[in-house]
């Protein structure tokens, strides 16, 4: 057993004598087997020694095997490269023999190969000394159909002898044949001439048409020569009667021109196309010269008319109706000749055909179409003060919730109209310059009619007159149907303007403008609930928080708020055409009741610890109801989306923080410190005393709490706290007797969430220093400064809002861009009004209306996918 065991260990992979023998001999009294367990080793040995001998002599057996078979190899090898040779050289003697064989007949052959060129050489040359024999009597007797047979067999005769010039006699023959040559051509050119000059065409016309197959013979060149001197016969005339210093020659009499030449084209096929073979395209050529020499006396008459010298401009109405008249013309030319246009017979070649007359005369009016584009200019701009004064809604028509301005409609058809002439004009620069001047036309319809309609106009009381719904409804509609149809409008030139000019045209930023607009009239509709709920908010602030003794189910000001919003809010969403729209509507609903209730805390003070916890329940009750906001129209079951649910919790969530910190008692000091640590976690010291402020703290006991805050937030654990917490940075806490009874301050809260004019205009009942002017001033100051809030503040977010969406612009900071909003510093805020919109460039308008379109038709494609330029689009 132990031998067996002994054996097993060692054949181990892993084998271990140490742990082996530690295993063997593990108690003393196993020593006495030692001699045994020495002998199982030796023998082991002896049998692996054994084993091994074997092996090497097995193996050695085997390598002198192997190296006798290679060396029979190497043998065999050698035997077949002396076979390989062996029968090379057979093979090269057996070429010899063979070589010797034939020699004689290989000479054999090439004799009657020279006796055959020799017979054939001298053959043609009989031939040719008699065709040209024949040809010189046939050319003086004016035989030219006979002529044309011979000068072809003339020619291709001659053709074979170009070797053979130097012998003189061939070197002769060869001169002769070129003067008969000459001498047709110019005979054939003079019969040609006196029978025109005569006036003999009818009766020579058979001699003429058998006089063109001469000059067939003759080459390409005798027919061009032939049919450049016919067409210069024909329109010699023409040249001089419409020369351009002549009155004739004006662009008034340009439709004389044309007649002129459709009068030739038909003597042409009347008298003269018998003349000319079809294949010569005579009439073609023709048409050619009288085009080239139409456009050279229109580049000269239009630079002419170009550098007058009393300074007045071309007749934009002559110009159009001459360039039409060329173009109408060009087309019927086109159509004459479109069975013998030049076109590739290569069926395989994508090549698009050519248009040889396309442009053939019209190209002398491109540089000339700035005239028209400029009138088109004009007349636009004629068109805007008429739409900017024209109300929303006809009074003869009536209201439907998807019913567009009729300005905006007439505005794209007047542009479809003036594009497709434009494109029969001119598809480089003149239809890229157009498409600019679309485009800046749009812009200015954005934002001088659509956005002129959202302002609030001056009433002289507060609020100021707001839109109407219907009319915020049409604003949207519109917006949203240039939204989509600039896009189109893009497409469409695009795919008819010359390729190097296609990436100069972009209408995207129009697009996103109109979107802009629409996310403003989102917001203007938004005000609506904002002006239905001051009576609520004014309930709110009336109340004494700091009087509260226990709280209640809910605040007697929240019920009668909730059923304002609703109300309104339902009326509205009917309107709404757009899942995107109503989603859009909601969140600015929500976000408009978030930053309220926040602005409405600073003037609540005092807020005892009661009145906070009351403000807790009652904005959990209007959580819960805000919620349910989508649900207002459509069926009962439909379900609230999950994205929504998320952010309005995100976003109503954002007063607690706030309020949990108001909720803490002053007593013991280090409670409330705690607490603000805790919950608003910030450094400041200008925050913490916006708490104590908020709690009625008296000023004279702010110095020890805030040396005890000092102390607390320089402990290591709140080492990581920022500066300054956003949500009380822009909250301004004003003195109790302040006759500003609402203002809103929380440019800086959920920056990119929260309304843009609804916080500088949240309330109504604005006295002393408030001048509620507009809320399109307030819309145009959001656009100049909102888009650079948004990008500065949504990094800095709190916790509870950075999850959510950025729906709307961000808000406007009250006193117009610049103001308080984002001061920590700020105490106080004394409002001026908003900022003057007649201080801002149009530039900067559309620029940021762009901006903010983009962020909305962001949010707007998360909504319901790909929105505007998609199949609802479409």
């Amino acid at each position: 057993m132990a031998e067996t065991e002994l054996q097993s260990s060692l054949d181990a992979a892993g084998y271990d004598p140490i742990n082996h023998l530690n295993v063997i001999f593990s108690h003393p009294s196993t020593l006495s087997s030692v001699h045994k367990a020495s002998r199982t080793l030796r023998v082991y040995q002896d049998d692996l020694d054994e084993e091994i001998a074997g092996l090497v002599r097995s193996q050695s057996a085997a390598d002198i095997d192997s190296i006798q078979r290679i060396q029979a190899a190497k043998q065999d090898l050698a035997e077949l490269f002396k076979k390989i040779g062996s029968v090379q050289e057979r093979a090269t003697q057996t070429e010899q023999a063979i070589t010797d064989m034939t020699a004689e007949i290989k000479r054999l052959d090439s004799t009657k190969r020279n006796l055959t060129l020799s017979m054939t050489a001298l053959k043609r040359l009989q031939m040719l000394t008699t065709a040209y024999e024949q040809l010189q009597g046939l050319s003086s007797s004016r035989q030219y159909r006979e002529s044309a047979q011979l000068l072809q067999a003339v020619i291709q005769l001659m053709a074979h002898f170009k070797t053979y010039r130097s012998i003189d006699q061939i070197a002769i023959l060869s001169r002769n044949v070129s003067d008969v040559q000459r001498e047709l051509l110019e005979q054939v050119c003079e019969d040609f001439e006196l029978t025109f000059a005569k006036s003999e065409v009818a009766q020579k016309r058979g001699m003429l048409s058998e006089a063109c197959l001469v000059m067939d013979a003759l080459g390409d060149n005798a027919r061009s020569r032939l049919i450049t001197w016919y067409c210069n016969t024909q329109l010699r005339e023409y040249r001089q009667v419409f020369r351009g210093s002549d009155e004739a020659g004006s662009l008034d009499n340009i439709s004389r021109r044309y007649s002129w030449f459709k009068r030739m084209l038909k003597t042409y096929d009347d008298q003269h196309a018998a003349i000319f073979p079809g294949y010569w395209h005579v009439d073609e050529a023709l048409a050619n010269a009288f085009c080239e020499g139409t456009r050279d006396d229109f580049k000269d008459i239009l630079a002419k008319s170009a550098r007058r010298a009393d300074g007045q401009t071309m007749d934009v109405n002559l110009l159009l109706s001459c360039l039409q008249e060329s173009l109408d013309f060009e087309h019927a030319l086109e159509r004459k000749f479109s069975n013998t246009s030049r076109v590739s017979m290569d069926t395989i070649s994508s090549e698009p055909p050519i248009a040889p007359f396309a442009h053939a005369i019209s190209e002398a009016f491109e540089p000339y179409l700035y005239i028209w584009v400029e009138a088109q200019d004009k007349q636009l701009a004629s068109l805007l003060p008429k739409y900017r004064t024209a109300p929303p809604l006809p009074p003869d028509e009536e209201f439907h919730s998807q019913m567009v301005i009729s300005s905006s409609t007439e505005l794209f058809t007047f542009y479809r109209q003036i594009f497709a002439q434009c494109a029969k004009l001119s598809t480089g620069t003149r239809l890229a310059e157009l498409t600019k001047i679309f485009a800046r036309y749009l812009d200015q319809y954005a934002q001088q009619v659509l956005l002129h309609y959202l302002s609030e106009k001056p009433s002289g009381a507060t609020p100021s007159r707001i839109p109407s719904i219907q009319d915020t409804i049409l604003v949207l509609n519109t917006a949203d149907y240039c939204y989509t149809t600039s896009a189109q409008l893009e497409e469409r030139i695009k795919s008819r303007i010359d390729e190097v000019q296609r990436d100069n045209v972009n209408l995207q930023n129009q697009a996103d403008t109109f979107m802009g607009v629409a996310s403003a009239a989102i917001r203007c509709l938004v005000r609506r609930v904002e002006v239905d709920l001051e009576p609520s908010w004014r309930e709110m602030k009336n109340t004494g928080w700091s009087k509260l003794q226990t709280v209640g189910d809910q605040s007697t000001y929240v019920g009668e708020l909730l059923n304002r919003i609703k109300a309104r809010a339902k009326e509205i969403m009917e309107l709404l055409h757009k899942s995107q729209y109503i989603r859009a509507f909601c969140d600015n609903i929500v976000d408009m009741v978030a930053n309220t209730y926040m602005a409405n805390i600073a003037y609540c003070k005092p807020i005892s610890e009661v009145g906070a916890e009351q403000m807790l329940l009652d904005t959990a009750i209007l959580t819960t109801s805000l919620l349910k906001l989508p649900s207002l129209i459509g069926p009962k079951d439909t379900p609230i989306p999950a994205s929504f649910t998320k952010r309005a919790s995100s976003t109503l969530a954002r007063p607690q923080p706030l309020l949990k910190t108001l909720q803490v008692r002053p007593s013991p000091p280090e409670s409330l410190v705690q607490a603000y640590l805790l919950h608003i976690g910030d450094k400041s010291d200008t925050n913490f005393r916006k708490i104590l402020d908020l709690k009625g703290i008296p000023r004279k006991d702010h110095g020890q709490l805030l040396e005890l805050f000092a102390a607390h937030r320089a402990s290591p654990r709140f080492a990581d706290l920022p500066a300054q917490n956003t949500l009380l940075t822009s909250i301004i806490t004003l003195p109790s007797n302040s006759n500003i009874s609402s203002v809103s301050s929380f440019a800086g809260v959920g920056a990119g969430m929260a309304n843009t004019a609804t916080n500088a205009l949240s309330t109504a009942n604005l006295q002393a220093k408030f001048d509620a002017s507009s809320l399109g001033n307030a819309l145009i100051s959001a656009a100049r400064d909102g888009v650079d809030r948004l990008k500065d503040q949504s990094s800095s977010l709190s916790g509870s809002a950075s999850g959510s969406r950025a729906v709307s612009p961000p808000p406007l900071p009250p006193g117009g861009p610049g103001g308080a909003g984002g001061n920590s510093g700020v105490s106080e805020l004394s409002i001026s009004g908003v900022a003057d919109s007649s201080n801002i460039t149009t530039g900067n308008v559309n620029q940021n209306l762009r901006n903010l379109g983009k962020f909305f038709r962001r949010d707007l494609n998360s909504f319901s996918g790909r929105f505007g330029r998609g199949e609802e689009g479409k």
